[in-house]
């Protein structure tokens, strides 16, 4: 069990399940790239287990800042960038691993002008990047029918026909500005919540989310980018939140592994497919009990990782085969 030795406790952002994956990757050396810097949580980890370098990305401006009290004490060991992480390859190749956490940092749900939680009132932006159309936008602007598909397809939302007929009354009276406004909508048209069930605005909250940010597009583009800017032998681990993003990394990781099962059981057997990466933990890891009782906002989290065995290219991969909805093909960043 690696001891992690800076002071994750302290920080705005506990990195989850980081211990997993330093356990699972020691030792560590080389250079690392880390996707979703955030409070810097992985990045830290890495440099403290024995990396020689990480390479940090996120495309929110503002964690940089916040990180400036500390970064200068890791000297020329970490190298900053403002982008998304899907254009991780154009800041490291050849990289012995790469770590990407696709979920919200608490620095973004707590900041209530950032407008991703329900329970806060703010402005309905939730923009990562704070560029962009904004969830205020997205549903004072969107058709009805295109509101729905974004609840149902993105956030899996049941009631998402209901939930979006109750937006379009309500806008033609007066926009949404805030995340309240939002959230009380969707509550009031939806059956009384059930004692320990998760608030009732939480799907549409995520679906509206994933949809400003174009987050499984952005997904999509990472896995390639990190498949080819990983050496032989390097690394990719990916902590996902909730159950789309943790089947797309599944059914990516089973396709380059060589064990998918055909989708469709009338269709001709695949043999000889490719063997791109080597499946780490066949099980997802989800947090320890402990984790949990430290970090709530963890729960839904679950650990991925698989090895590269080849720097050599690989075919590509459409959308649809690693179960990714589109909507009529519309992006929303």
């Amino acid at each position: 069990m690696i001891n992690m030795q800076f002071p994750v406790s302290n920080s705005p952002h506990i990195p989850v399940l980081i211990e997993p994956i330093i356990n699972l990757i020691s030792p560590v050396s080389g250079c690392w790239l880390d996707g979703t810097f955030g409070a810097g949580g992985y990045t830290r980890a890495l440099l403290e287990a024995g990396a020689e370098k990480v390479i940090s990305i996120d495309r929110d401006p503002q964690v940089f800042d916040l990180a400036k009290t500390w970064v200068s004490n890791y000297s020329d060991k970490i190298e900053l960038h403002n982008d998304k992480f899907s254009n991780l390859g154009k800041y490291g190749s050849d990289l012995d691993g790469i770590v990407l956490d696709l979920g919200l940092s608490s620095m973004q749900i707590d900041e209530a002008s950032r407008g991703f939680s329900f329970m806060k009132d703010g402005p309905l932006d939730m923009r990562m990047s704070k560029s962009g159309p904004s969830a205020a936008d997205l549903v004072n602007t969107s058709p009805e029918s295109e509101i729905a598909n974004i609840l149902y397809f993105f956030g899996e939302e049941r009631s998402s026909r209901r939930i979006a007929n109750a937006i379009v009354t309500r806008r033609a009276e007066r926009p949404f500005v805030s995340t309240l406004d939002l959230s009380n909508v969707i509550e009031n048209c939806l059956p009384r919540k059930k004692p320990g069930a998760s608030h009732p605005a939480t799907r549409s909250f995520q679906a509206l989310r994933i949809a400003i940010n174009d987050e499984f597009t952005e997904l999509y583009e990472a896995l390639f980018a990190a498949e080819k800017a990983l050496r032989s032998g390097g690394i990719l681990a990916i902590v996902t939140f909730h159950s789309l993003e943790d089947r797309i990394v599944k059914r990516f990781f089973q396709l380059r592994s060589g064990s998918a099962g055909n989708s469709n059981r009338y269709a001709p057997e695949l043999k000889n497919r490719p063997k791109h990466f080597q499946i780490v933990n066949r099980k997802a890891i989800i947090p320890p009990d402990q984790e949990l009782s430290n970090n709530p906002r963890s729960r839904s989290a679950k650990l991925r990782m698989a090895k590269r065995l080849s720097s050599e290219p690989s075919s590509s991969l459409l959308p649809s085969q690693l179960g990714i909805p589109a909507i009529q093909g519309k992006h929303y960043a």
